[in-house]
């Protein structure tokens, strides 16, 4: 069995405040590649079939009150 070593080019911080963790994701922020805006399109009514839910799921949100009331 091979042990891998992993070293961090920084040191973390373990007891850092929100000013440490605000600086370790300032760092990391230029490896993190943002997506092209993707738009949605209009669906035709006529393409909607409807929805089925699960007997148990229907269950669960009929007893959440803020759902079923």
């Amino acid at each position: 069995m091979t042990n891998i070593e992993v070293h961090a080019p920084v040191p973390a911080d373990l007891d850092g405040g929100l000013a440490s963790l605000r600086g370790d994701c300032a760092r990391m922020a230029p490896h993190w590649a943002v997506p092209a805006r993707i738009t949605a399109l209009p669906v035709s009514p006529s393409l909607i079939h409807g929805v089925t839910v699960p007997p148990a799921s229907a269950r669960l949100l009929d007893a959440m009150s803020e759902y079923g009331d």
